[in-house]
């Protein structure tokens, strides 16, 4: 109980002094303490942290404050004041319901009511191949058995309503609706330096982060194959349907996380079926193949001796485009023969050599390209492995081709300096993107408009969710005024003529007359957010409701989503 007060200690705080508006970027309500900087500061696709710094250096020399990554806003209320609300909501929570509502009416009338009007936010932050090195990507990255956790540990956070991990060799983007835009965006942050042991300064140069409509843009471009680093390849699509799974295997997943990724699903597959976005290379394993052929004399590329370490996902999928391209013959190096024979068994195509893990170095001598795409904490070739290696023939170039698909690596950095030998690893297969950039961005110019349309219909579902407290309110209202007038009604009947029989019949009257009642407003509330005017109309609708009932439905959400924390940090 006491870490539960702690908790409404800290969301009782947040109402008190948190500042958000959806019309900045930072959702920020500009104070004389603290300037924030203009929309137009900005790009659409994200803000780096970076970015924020040099912004706020350069007002700090004109008299702002400067100094906290996320800076408080100073409530109007003083400081005393502050301090009592804060307490006083975080007993109501841990009370019973009158004493929380009292508290949370007090919230209402001070300046800490901003909070009360706040929506969640959805919100991703992350960092990906575009703005971070694989160094880095590596160290944050979270393996697929581990998202659960990492789900569970997220949603704990005092800010934090609902989390997901999507976690791939290129990018690394968590996704959360926020109770508080920057308080979560801080915890957030924490936690990712916390997991991975890096600190928030460095963690800072590389992060990006989007809210709200640009939050969910990046989340189907991403699923549609438009932010990576071939244009539309699958494998994306694939694992964003893994979160989803991971999702409802574990029961991580809340209903608008849920419904996003979902949504995403949607966007992407549309993508795919509606343009041409999928022709050429479509994944990171096709793009390492297209690399290893575009470095290898034309004249002997299909004749190259090739071996591959690792046959998992994306092993079978760099057998698979080397087959597709003509190539005759691979040796695959696994910790077991199963998948090896498994994927024999699929691809007719080629000839397929298995050798176990121990034989890994021998295989290499004899080979002219090596592409590793093994799941390995360290790496499975270092320089001095390298330097034993007898040379390869001039005819494939006279260079040794390792081609790192792998997070976290198998090949050394210090392996490129060994001489008659190239390196190259997932942030190399840019070259392969742009041998086809201008095809690239007229498909992409196509399915910007598909991504549009997925992203109004998700939209509208979350804008249509707004009036189910309102609903809820309402029904409410009307059945205490039923039940109490019901009250009076039977009083004055009598206990000498109030049988069961009168008692269920007046009840059902009563019933029958609220019900009636209600039904013509409530139709006028529900709303599938398909169609944009009746959306328009619905949300009209409940403000009109909401004023000629004082239904207070911001306080009801209020108190909701912070009894939903401290319940959560209670069990």
């Amino acid at each position: 109980m006491a870490a539960a007060s702690g908790l409404a200690t800290s969301l009782a705080g947040a109402a008190v002094d948190l500042f958000v508006c959806r019309s900045t970027p930072w959702g920020c309500t500009p104070s004389s303490s603290y300037a924030v900087p203009s929309p137009d500061a900005f790009p659409r696709r994200g803000i780096r942290i970076s970015q924020l710094h040099t912004q706020l250096a350069v007002r700090g020399r004109r008299g702002v404050k400067v100094g906290r990554l996320f800076p408080r806003c100073e409530a109007a209320a003083d400081q005393g004041s502050e301090t009592g609300l804060a307490v006083a909501a975080a007993d109501a929570v841990a009370s019973d319901r009158s004493s929380s509502l009292s508290a949370l009416e007090q919230l209402k009338v001070s300046a800490g009511d901003r909070y009360t009007k706040e929506r969640s936010s959805v919100a991703v932050i992350g960092l990906s191949v575009h703005t971070a090195p694989v160094e880095m990507r590596e160290k944050l990255a979270v393996p697929e058995a581990q998202w659960p956790r990492a789900i569970a540990e997220l949603s704990e956070l005092n800010h934090i309503e609902e989390a997901a991990v999507l976690s791939t060799c290129n990018r690394m983007e968590i996704y959360v609706v926020a109770l508080s835009w920057h308080r979560g965006i801080r915890e957030v942050i924490g936690w990712m330096s916390k997991t991975s042991g890096i600190p928030v300064s460095e963690l800072q140069q590389h992060l990006f982060m989007l809210r709200d409509s640009d939050a969910t843009r990046h989340l189907f471009e991403v699923s549609a194959g438009l932010d990576s680093l071939v244009l539309g390849e699958g494998q994306i699509l694939a694992q964003v349907k893994q979160v989803v799974r991971t999702g409802q295997v574990s029961g991580g997943l809340g209903k608008t996380i849920d419904r996003l990724f979902k949504d995403a699903i949607t966007a992407g597959k549309r993508v795919r079926s509606e343009t041409n976005i999928s022709s050429g290379a479509v994944s990171v394993s096709s793009a390492a193949v297209e690399l290893a052929l575009m470095k290898l004399p034309k004249s002997h590329a299909l004749s190259a001796r090739m071996l591959l370490i690792g046959a998992g996902k994306m092993g079978k999928l760099v057998i698979k485009h080397l087959a597709a391209k003509g190539c005759k013959k691979v040796v695959v190096v696994n910790r077991s023969e199963e998948k090896v024979a498994a994927i024999r068994k699929e691809l007719k195509d080629i000839e397929i050599v298995y050798k176990s893990l121990s034989e890994m170095l021998s295989c290499a001598a004899e080979a002219d390209v090596i592409f590793t795409s093994a799941a390995s904490e360290t790496p499975l070739f270092m320089k001095e492995d390298v330097e034993t290696l007898p040379p390869v023939n001039e005819a494939v170039g006279g260079s040794r081709l390792f081609i790192d698909i792998a997070v976290p690596r198998n090949v050394g950095s210090c392996v490129s300096d060994v001489k008659n030998v190239q390196v190259y690893n997932v942030d190399d297969l840019k070259e392969v993107v742009e041998a086809n950039k201008e095809d690239r961005l007229r498909k992409a110019m196509e399915a910007q408009s598909i991504i549009t349309e997925e992203l109004k219909r998700f939209e509208a579902w979350r804008d249509s969710l707004e009036t189910v407290p309102t609903i809820k309110k309402l029904r409410s209202y009307a059945d205490r005024i039923r039940i109490s007038e019901l009250e009076k009604c039977l009083q004055k009947i009598g206990d000498d003529v109030l049988t069961k029989k009168v008692r269920k019949a007046v009840d059902d009257l009563s019933t029958g007359i609220v019900n009636k009642l209600l039904h013509g407003p409530l139709q006028h509330l529900r709303c599938d957010g398909s169609d944009n005017r009746n959306l328009d109309e619905t949300l009209e609708n409940m403000h009109a409701l909401n004023r000629m009932f004082s239904l207070d439905t911001e306080k009801a959400i209020l108190e909701q989503r912070i009894k939903a924390k401290v319940d959560k940090a209670q069990r």
